[in-house]
């Protein structure tokens, strides 16, 4: 084996000792790249490193990643969330299952104007779990359904993965939002529907609210609540996908209108003040740097890598896989799962997308579909046992009475869940195709 694809080798392996003794992921990235690159070419090697890294951090698409984020961070701090909990929990409390449900729901529209897992995890767990547990409702299950719940917004648009897989995988981030939706609402479906045949078949896990507890807020007081906390969130979430997914405004412009938006919103609803929006810039910051600095230190691996004749030694291996594209493609989510066990999502996007990318391209294999799967397994990395970031949110919140065991066998079946719409995203591309191929994109 020629030196440099040892070197190559040598560069993974190194990574993932480092990862594996507890070395941040972002140095250990960087170390491997500049330590193995240098022993193949010396410094000559990163006189190319500044221009790579300017090239991809002035990327256009990125400047939707602090407006969306800003979206989120502003909705979840003057909490709206809280009450928008109350009102969906009184809506579907009187059937069983349907507090289960309410929380699938409201996971769906924090994940639609956060998409920030912690913040989704907690604002759920604080204020539905004791009350599902008061009530009766299976420990396990409770903690299962909010850690899966809140993970929603990784998948349904405007999601931080998908804008990523777009600026890495080359393609419109309005194609990978339109195709997204589809599998996003799927998923979020098959959660519903497992809530309600459960309620049928096992009702003692998943009571429903008494009578008693859903009179206490009339009619009127109901709809008014609807109205004002319900309405303006979804209005602004239809705004800002509508106008990217109809081609009416760039990723980025609708991004800026959502953070704009998302100032009006709660401004209508009375809660902003000068306190929650330096909170909200502060936590902005501090989430978009670490996302950039994590993407400048791949690109020393990446170089690193590449330089090495890394991608011919990984298109050299994949060709043994049987299956063609299909297969490349199987193998990769396969990698990609079982990765997530120990990894966060952004680490895993840009080191196993970029090495199996010029395969994939190769193998004339749809994009689109491509960056969906990803997109949708990525999302498994959250719940997966022991470093899946849900699982630690929801410890952080939960009442004492709750052991760890109950939080990670409560996610088990949302992971089988997840895994299932996987299986039906590969098996009937369509799921993920039909949408920007209707609009045109």
């Amino acid at each position: 084996m020629p030196l440099n694809e040892m070197l190559a080798i040598g560069c993974i392996l190194s990574f993932f000792a480092m990862l594996a003794i507890g070395i941040p992921v972002a140095l250990t990235l960087a170390v491997s790249g500049f330590v193995f690159g240098w022993l193949g070419f010396g410094p000559l090697l990163f006189n190319l490193l500044p221009a790579r890294i300017f090239g991809v951090t002035a990327n256009y698409t990125l400047i939707a990643i602090p407006l969306f984020v800003f979206m989120g961070v502003m909705l979840e701090k003057s909490r709206i969330a809280d009450e928008l909990m109350e009102v969906i929990g009184h809506v579907s409390g009187g059937v069983r299952g349907g507090m289960g449900v309410g929380i699938v729901i409201v996971g769906v529209l924090m994940g639609a104007t956060t998409g920030i897992v912690g913040a989704t995890i907690v604002t759920l767990g604080l204020l539905t779990l004791p009350t599902l547990l008061r009530r009766g409702y299976d420990k396990a299950l409770a903690c299962g359904t909010i850690c899966a719940s809140g993970t929603l917004g990784q998948l349904i648009p405007p999601s931080l993965i998908l804008i990523l897989l777009a600026d890495i995988m080359g393609q419109s981030v309005g194609t990978l939002f339109a195709a997204a939706v589809a599998p996003g609402f799927l998923l979020a479906a098959i959660f519903c529907v497992s809530m309600l045949v459960l309620g049928v078949v096992r009702p003692a896990m998943v009571p429903a609210i008494p009578l008693e507890e859903r009179r206490a807020m009339p009619g009127r007081l109901l709809l008014k609540k609807v109205l004002t906390v319900g309405l303006p969130p979804i209005a602004l979430v239809l705004a800002v996908l509508g106008s990217i997914i109809g081609g009416v405004a760039a990723p980025t412009e609708a991004a800026s209108m959502g953070a704009i938006g998302s100032i009006l919103v709660v401004l209508l609803a009375g809660r902003l003040s000068r306190t929650t929006l330096v909170e909200t810039v502060y936590a902005t910051a501090r989430i978009t740097a670490v996302m950039m600095f994590v993407l400048v230190c791949s690109q020393v691996f990446a170089l690193a890598f590449r330089g090495l004749h890394g991608e011919k030694l990984v298109q050299d291996a994949f060709a043994l896989v049987p299956g063609g594209g299909e297969g490349v493609v199987l193998f990769m989510i396969a990698l990609i799962f079982v990765l997530g066990f120990f990894i966060e999502w952004i680490e895993i996007s840009y080191i196993v997308v970029p090495m199996f990318l010029p395969v994939l391209q190769s193998s004339g294999v749809d994009p689109v579909w491509t960056a969906t799967l990803i997109a949708a397994v990525l999302q498994t990395s959250f719940l997966t046992p022991p470093f899946g970031w849900a699982l630690f949110y929801l410890r952080g919140v939960a009442p004492p009475e709750v052991a760890t065991l109950d939080i990670y066998r409560g996610v088990v079946p949302f992971i089988g869940l997840q895994l299932l719409t996987v299986a039906m995203v590969f098996l009937w591309p369509q799921l993920a195709t039909w949408l920007p191929r209707a609009i045109g994109w």
